[in-house]
């Protein structure tokens, strides 16, 4: 019997062919013209106009902060769920992280929640595992307030707001292409803008602030983030295919929800609409201990991993204060179930059939009960998506 992971990146013999065309052509495999072909479609992808790649997402987040002027004095909006990568970027450029609360319907930073202090210049907004708020609202709130908006979108390529792709309703949005994304190139990220200013800013920031790329005059401190043709190559051909990519993902979702609703612990977090791209799979335990579950599904060959802890549980930010009662809620039930894009059906079938044959194991009487779910994902409403993807 194959262990099925929780995650395996999607390739197929188009991205191997275009790999070996390239290293047979001669390519010198660092960033030239594939790179810069890879940017252009995904900058015409996401509607706009400049797209800038790098080494990762981490380091998109970090080069977006510099590049914006967010950095000692600052104090920069984050949600408290969230991968650390988030934060971590906030403290590399000299600022200070503000963690907030996210909202119980999208799992994204709750506007209501927000603390601002007369030094908060920006806020980084995270669309988790696809989703978003109302970004139109999000833009106005920043604006009202005088606040940078960066849209930590790593989770979201291909997700929409009001018709919008996620990652272009701020002054900077941010992709990743780790394995787990919708593309992947093994590493990198990508950092999109409509700011000419903003997007020389970074060009230069990535390549040791040269005067221009391949001479070696600078006019500032800069990095070696640069991307690889190498990379692009791949890149190219998945954002061919793009749209497959998106529906493998979805139907995965689909699959769990579907045969999977009328199990009472277990719980799948709703899109929220039919422009969401579902990163992973989610899904709460209602009422039941999470450790015997991942457990189960281990010994049965089956990958699962859990929520991310909330941030001000992680040592370097335990000094945050404020209340994190969603946060804290959804990561200790928060579950991703194997999501690779192109799961076989028999493989989908079996994750299935072994949910459905175990025995969950109460919360202790002696623990404090988690409260209730927030998501109500009635059999209508798996019906009405289905019926709205047919």
């Amino acid at each position: 019997m194959n262990f099925i992971h929780q995650i395996e990146p999607y390739l197929t013999e188009n991205d191997i062919a275009a790999v070996t065309d390239y290293l047979r052509s001669g390519g010198w495999l660092t960033e030239f013209q594939k790179t810069a072909e890879f940017e252009q479609r995904l900058a015409e992808f996401v509607s706009a106009k400049h797209a800038t790649v790098v080494t990762s997402g981490t380091a998109a987040l970090y080069l977006s902060l510099l590049a914006l002027g967010i950095g000692p004095g600052d104090s920069v909006i984050v949600p408290d769920f969230t991968m650390i990568a988030t934060p971590n970027v906030v403290r590399w450029a000299g600022a200070e992280p503000i963690l907030c609360d996210v909202d119980p319907q999208t799992l994204c930073l709750d506007l209501n929640k927000v603390r601002l202090r007369p030094d908060t210049l920006a806020m980084i907004y995270v669309p988790i595992n696809g989703r978003s708020g109302d970004m139109q609202q999000v833009r106005q709130f920043c604006r009202s307030h005088g606040l940078v908006l960066i849209e930590d979108a790593c989770q979201a390529l291909g997700s929409q707001s009001a018709g919008q792709k996620l990652g272009t309703f701020g002054d900077v949005g941010v992709f990743s292409f780790t394995p787990h994304k919708i593309i992947t190139t093994g590493q990198g990220g990508a950092i999109v803008t409509n700011d000419d200013a903003v997007a020389e800013k970074i060009r230069k920031l990535k390549d040791f602030h040269r005067l221009q790329p391949g001479v070696d005059q600078h006019d500032g401190i800069g990095f070696n983030f640069k991307f690889t043709d190498l990379q692009a190559v791949i890149g190219i051909e998945q954002l061919k295919i793009i749209e497959e990519r998106i529906e493998g993902r979805r139907n995965v979702w689909r699959t769990y929800a579907e045969q999977l609703a009328d199990i009472e612990w277990l719980q799948f977090l709703p899109l929220g609409s039919d422009d969401t791209v579902p990163w992973f799979a989610d899904a709460l335990l209602n009422g039941v201990q999470k450790q015997p579950f991942l457990d189960y599904m281990k010994q049965n060959g089956i990958g699962c991993r859990t929520f991310y802890p909330p941030l001000h549980t992680q040592p370097p930010y335990a000094d945050q204060t404020g209340e994190f009662l969603v946060s804290s809620d959804i990561a200790a039930r928060g579950v991703w179930l194997p999501s690779s894009i192109q799961m076989p059906s028999d493989e989908l079938n079996r994750v299935v059939e072994t949910i459905r044959a175990y025995t969950p194991q109460a919360i202790e009487e002696q623990q404090t009960p988690l409260p209730k779910p927030h998501w109500d994902l009635a059999k209508s409403r798996v019906e009405s998506q289905q019926s709205a993807s047919d």
